[in-house]
């Protein structure tokens, strides 16, 4: 350990930091390691002793555990203080306590103090953790109900995905409905977009949560595409954690607000893995027919480009394509949505 400044007294610096421990909520208390009275406190332990010490107990100060809280409590207590006496460093533990039907746990830091004559005493800090554990176990029940929940979805969705086999599309099917809309657009002088989307860091996940990821972040990206787009729109993975849609009759401008409004979404979307939250964003490119370019290859190659510099920025972007000096055309009306 770091000696102390000659200038500075141990004791005054052994106040300020009671003072800030108990400014900061923690409850201290120092008791002899031999009988296991307690000898002082601070005010915040000598509240809780005073408020959930059992019916009958004297006051603290010179009380035992058992005496406070009864054998069940004091029984941990006693058996966890002579542990840190023996180890002779700081020792952490957990200490539960039941009153009145209601359950209270504690957090609890001990250290032996040598003292001069004798058996050393026991400087103990506690912690009330009840609210944190209880908010902990509460977001445990929410994330258990989220992945019940997302698993009868993924079962409704597998059931209609038998009802529709084509509602994602296989890479080869894509690349023939954007040649066709190609054909089309050039035909009929109307507007289409190309929109590439990948999940941010989805190797990484993997390599965190396990290869179940590979599938379950895909899936929920794919959904939340199903469910965003016309049944005109064609959408199919292209490769490992990326997704290309076909916009039919859709410029850049309603193309950029449909995606934004999916990359918000899978910001907040909460998928659920093995009792945890896995977060994850998605950076996604867009270009257009006829303003980014006039061929399906040029297309292509602007999408594919608009991604590549959402990723290289940071994910968890839309970028588009930028539009060509004089490559703005006249185009029809963009049919409705729905």
């Amino acid at each position: 350990m770091t000696e102390l400044p000659a200038v500075l007294a141990a004791s005054a610096l052994a106040g300020a930091l009671l003072e800030l421990l108990q400014t900061a909520g923690a409850m201290a208390s120092l008791k002899e390691s031999a009988s296991g009275r307690y000898l002082w406190a601070n005010d915040r332990w000598a509240a809780f002793a005073t408020a959930h010490a059992r019916a009958g107990a004297p006051g603290w100060r010179g009380a035992t555990d058992v005496e406070l809280w009864g054998p069940e409590l004091a029984n941990a207590v006693r058996a966890a203080d002579q542990r840190a006496v023996q180890a002779g460093m700081p020792s952490a533990g957990e200490h539960r306590l039941e009153r009145d039907g209601h359950r209270i746990d504690l957090r609890v830091l001990r250290q032996a103090v040598p003292v001069a004559e004798g058996a050393p005493v026991l400087l103990t800090l506690w912690w009330d953790d009840t609210a944190a554990r209880q908010a902990a176990e509460q977001h445990k029940l929410a994330l258990a109900q989220v992945e019940r929940q997302q698993g009868l979805l993924e079962q409704a969705t597998s059931q209609q995905q038998r009802d529709r086999p084509t509602e994602l599309f296989r890479r080869e099917q894509f690349e023939e409905h954007l040649r066709r809309e190609w054909a089309l657009s050039t035909r009929e002088h109307r507007e289409f977009a190309l929109v590439l989307l990948s999940i941010d860091g989805l190797a990484e996940r993997v390599a965190q949560r396990g290869t179940a990821v590979a599938e379950l972040l895909p899936r929920a990206v794919a959904q939340q595409l199903r469910t965003s787009t016309r049944a005109m729109d064609v959408i199919s993975p292209v490769a490992p954690g990326r997704l290309a849609v076909l916009l039919s009759g859709v410029g850049l401008a309603t193309a950029h607000t449909r995606m934004e409004q999916i990359r918000r979404h899978c910001v907040t979307q909460v998928v659920v893995h093995d009792g945890a939250a896995v977060p994850f964003t998605v950076s996604i490119g867009i270009a257009s027919f006829p303003h980014t370019a006039d061929t399906l290859e040029a297309v292509s190659t602007a999408a594919e480009r608009s991604l590549q510099q959402a990723e290289q920025r940071g994910g968890n972007r839309v970028v588009l394509a930028s539009i060509p000096l004089g490559q703005l055309k006249p185009v029809g009306r963009e049919p409705d949505e729905r």
